[in-house]
């Protein structure tokens, strides 16, 4: 854990630079942290707009909006989103709003599921995910653990189709290439595709949905 300063308060922060406790966020905390995500001339009023959003958001709901919500709520393309916080959606506006998608679980329940629940999956798998269900270690990874989180998930019908696996697959290469989860930026750019498209695909979100599918966790 470390301390940032800001207006004279010391916040904590993680490894990362996320705040730890949400509560202790001020603007000023999202002003200093600006450079940070590579918003060096300070912030403008659309971006703003977006840390607004995110923080009425978590202090009406408990939780980080998915980043189809604060594009429609704020009237943004991807394109947009990614000028105004080129680090990316979590690792940019959710982190200067100080939030982050581990705020997004505290009103789910995830029960577990037998092997026979799912068919394709044994009893006698198993994996070691953390208290949100991510995938410590991303070497443990499979086809199984895509599918069993996709039908714990709002996958349509709880199946993984070809469009599903393109993205996945494209994120597991990334990742073993580069030792960097992708941002959502480039998951559409490169796999060209916009937001609504990724939304249909997986609804639970990037990071909550494709990022967790994809045994990959954003540290």
């Amino acid at each position: 854990m470390e301390k940032t300063h800001s207006d004279h308060t010391d916040f904590d922060v993680d490894e990362a630079g996320f705040l730890i406790q949400a509560e202790q966020w001020t603007r000023h905390f999202a002003e200093e942290k600006a450079s940070d995500v590579g918003i060096p001339k300070g912030l403008t009023r659309e971006h703003w707009d977006v840390i607004d959003f995110i923080r009425k958001t978590y202090e009406k709901s408990g939780r980080c909006p998915l980043i189809f919500e604060t594009c429609r709520q704020c009237g943004l393309t991807r394109h947009d989103l990614k000028r105004l916080f080129p680090a990316g959606y979590l690792r940019g506006a959710c982190k200067l709003a100080g939030v982050t998608y581990r705020e997004g679980y505290l009103s789910q329940s995830y029960l577990p599921r037998t092997g026979e629940d799912i068919g394709f999956i044994t009893s006698k798998k198993v994996y070691l995910v953390d208290v949100r269900g991510f995938l410590i270690n991303s070497g443990d990874w499979d086809e199984y653990f895509a599918a069993y989180r996709a039908f714990d998930m709002k996958i349509p019908g709880g199946g993984l189709t070809d469009d599903h696996w393109r993205i996945i697959k494209y994120m597991r290469k990334c990742y073993t290439e580069t030792g960097k989860v992708p941002t959502v930026y480039d998951a559409c750019d490169d796999n060209k595709i916009e937001l609504d498209e990724l939304e249909r695909l997986f609804p639970d979100g990037y990071h909550r949905g494709l990022v967790k599918i994809a045994g990959l966790r954003v540290r």
